[in-house]
């Protein structure tokens, strides 16, 4: 067996005998992308402590790996499709564990940003060449099993990443946090090369790098424009952005209809399956990585869990997810993409619905239930919704296929946080206000707690602190009148601080629910829309495989059905053969003794 497997997968003839373990190296690849960012969450505080990140910096170090990720992922999956899918995941493998490295060592806010934009133009190579290898190694009958295989690791990776963070950050720094890709990545290169067999598109025509660079443009621009106006404010930066997004999608959409070889066919988001399930990705991100935001701020600072235990109170999420996509294996065929991405939905918004209930007095286990059916939701919906986005691309355009799917997960992603972080911090804030007022908090103070729950509570300590080192100045004075009243002042200070607190948290868990009603009211709205775009019950996926698999008869191969799924969706027909003569035609009379060449020309003509 050699080593290094080199032989394209596309001229084997026959499924990839190692397919298998070829998806564990794909599903590996996702995860460390995947844990790049919701691992940060339970790290930040820690990272904002150590380089004195103000509220700015530390969005734009979650934000610097998103807006390459998200902005070059169409351009890079083209040029994976045309030269190779597997050498597009070795390479991103490699820059995502330099920058891994980078953020090691980086000692500053703009370093750390720079190195999460090196990991984001990494994972940018990374993520649509693992949906095009998987499409293009395992036979159609496998593939939507092999794709929910893959979605159930994205779901493990949100919450993975806080459980692995959680466990470094007991012993070690933030940095640790950074460093723990790159072996993982090393181990997922020598595994690519082992393992995965090289593909690529079987076309030479030059890539559409206008296109590509439109897409880049208005992609970039966009989600810029999201993390810059709710963040920062709609100044000159913000409207710039939406300007350039705007004029970059006019102008992308315009020059792909004219090219004769686009890098992305925008007519196909007239079909409704594709636009629909694009829909339901970028909405149920949406909704998914909003409420991560918020929860695992919850847990941390109000329910007061350290990175750790955050972490494996997010796990019911993970498993839930598992459950959901096996439901998915079985449910899709039996009533239909619509019905099972519609119920997937459906959960997800039941999910923000039950967070509604959140208040001052909330426990964990109050968050058991929506954590659990927002994975069930997750699996349900998403394994689907990827099937049929890529079984939308030809052979030749599979990275751009994963290129699409993933920038509407990204976007969606992009979008919750910036939404959902919005309103949850503009509903804390008033909410905070209300509860402080005639407490004679000073006004920086109240401003500098309004910024987020953990400034508020660092205020709420700093109060505490001054208590503490007036009750200390008491213990110590000599004079008996100056030792009461410092003991007075030290208590009023202790009382407002415990009082600050109180309301820090109350208003914290009061936006969690105003929030989650908000998201819910999105999602159900997208639900109906995305409800109506899909497709009912049809022969497509998993259900025509089956019919072509009992057509080929009981007892053939993967292979033999797969062929025979291509034979019949194929189109237009190839012209058949000439038939030969029947062999009931009679034979000459023996009279007319005809030329033995001409006669089957001649029967040929008649």
């Amino acid at each position: 067996m050699r080593l290094v497997m080199n032989e394209p997968v596309e001229r084997t003839g026959r499924p990839y005998p190692r397919r298998w373990w070829a998806l564990l190296v794909l599903c590996l690849s996702l995860l460390i992308i995947v844990m790049a960012n919701t691992a940060l969450t339970v790290a930040a505080p820690d990272m904002t402590r150590d380089l004195g990140l103000s509220s700015a910096d530390l969005q734009w170090v979650i934000d610097g790996y998103t807006v390459p990720y998200a902005a070059l992922m169409l351009l890079l999956g083209a040029i994976g499709d045309k030269y190779s899918r597997r050498g597009a995941l070795i390479l991103g493998l490699t820059v995502f564990g330099g920058g891994a490295v980078f953020g090691y060592v980086a000692d500053s806010s703009t370093t750390v940003i720079a190195a999460r934009a090196v990991m984001g133009f990494g994972a940018a190579l990374i993520m649509p060449a693992t949906l095009s290898l998987l499409t293009a190694t395992f036979p159609r009958a496998e593939r939507a099993k092999a794709i929910t295989l893959w979605t159930a690791t994205a779901g493990l990776a949100i919450a993975a990443g806080p459980v692995v963070a959680g466990a470094l950050l007991r012993d070690h720094g933030w940095s640790s946090t950074f460093l723990i890709n790159v072996p993982i990545a090393a181990v997922a290169i020598v595994a690519a090369l082992v393992l995965v067999p090289p593909s690529k598109a079987g076309h030479s025509e030059r890539i559409d790098y206008v296109g590509g660079l439109l897409s880049v443009v208005w992609v970039g621009a966009l989600v810029y424009m999201i993390i810059e106006g709710p963040h920062f404010g709609w100044g000159a930066k913000a409207v710039t952005a939406a300007v350039v997004a705007g004029l970059g999608l006019i102008a992308f959409v315009g020059w792909e209809l004219r090219h004769p070889r686009p890098v992305l066919d925008v007519r196909r988001f007239a079909d409704r399956r594709f636009a629909g399930s694009n829909l339901a990705v970028a909405l149920f991100f949406l909704a998914v990585f909003g409420a991560f935001y918020y929860l695992t701020q919850h847990l941390q600072f109000v329910l007061g869990y350290d990175a750790l235990e955050t972490g494996v109170r997010m796990l019911p999420l993970a498993g839930a997810v598992f459950v959901g996509s096996a439901l998915t294996g079985w449910l899709t065929p039996r009533v239909g993409m619509r019905w099972t991405v519609g119920a997937g939905m459906v959960g997800g918004t039941v999910a923000l619905a039950l967070l509604t209930r959140v208040d001052a007095g909330s426990t964990y286990g109050d968050f058991v239930a929506p954590l659990v059916v927002l994975g069930l939701a997750i699996g349900l919906a998403l394994s689907p919704c990827t099937d049929a986005i890529m079984g939308s691309f030809p052979e030749s355009e599979l990275g751009v296929g994963g290129a699409v799917n993933d920038t509407s997960l990204e976007l969606g992603g992009s979008l919750g946080i910036a939404i959902l972080g919005s309103l949850l911090a503009t509903s804390y804030g008033d909410h905070l206000t209300s509860s402080t007022k005639g407490s004679g908090l000073p006004a920086n103070a109240l401003d500098t707690a309004r910024d987020s729950v953990g400034a508020g509570y660092a205020v709420a300590q700093g109060i505490g602190d001054k208590a503490h080192a007036l009750a200390a100045k008491a213990a110590a004075a000599t004079d008996p009148q100056q030792a009461a009243q410092l003991k007075q002042q030290a208590t009023q200070l202790a009382s407002g601080a415990h009082r600050m607190a109180e309301a820090v948290g109350a208003s914290f868990s009061d936006a969690v629910a105003h929030t989650s009603l908000i998201g819910a009211v999105i999602l159900a709205v997208g639900t109906v829309v995305v409800t109506v775009l899909l497709p009912g019950r049809e022969k497509t996926g998993a259900v025509e495989t089956a019919e072509v698999v009992e057509a080929a008869g009981v007892g053939e191969s993967a292979e033999a059905a797969d062929d025979a799924k291509d034979a019949v969706a194929a189109e237009p027909k190839p012209a058949p053969e000439p038939a030969p003569a029947p062999k009931s035609a009679p034979e000459p009379a023996p009279e007319s003794a005809p030329d033995p060449d001409a006669e089957p020309a001649e029967t040929a003509a008649k």
